[in-house]
């Protein structure tokens, strides 16, 4: 099990500004890269509520592009 956050010093390294849609892109591709050499690749994405737009959109194709299956 492990967890990222755009307050992990590598990521935070990479982006300038945390809360737009280019930091959820870059934060789903580290995502899953991490996720992928820890032998994940089947993953549940809950929205918590929030529209699928914007930053959540970002965030999520951005999984799906690194090899993530919902």
């Amino acid at each position: 099990m492990f967890s990222l956050s755009t307050l992990d010093k590598q990521v935070k390294a990479k982006l300038p500004r945390a809360g737009n849609i280019k930091a959820a892109e870059y934060l789903g591709e580290a995502f899953a890269g991490r996720a992928k050499s820890k032998g994940v690749s089947s993953i549940v994405f809950d929205r918590a509520g929030y529209l699928y737009h914007g930053r959540v959109k970002a965030f999520a194709e951005s999984l799906r592009k690194g090899g993530m299956v919902f």
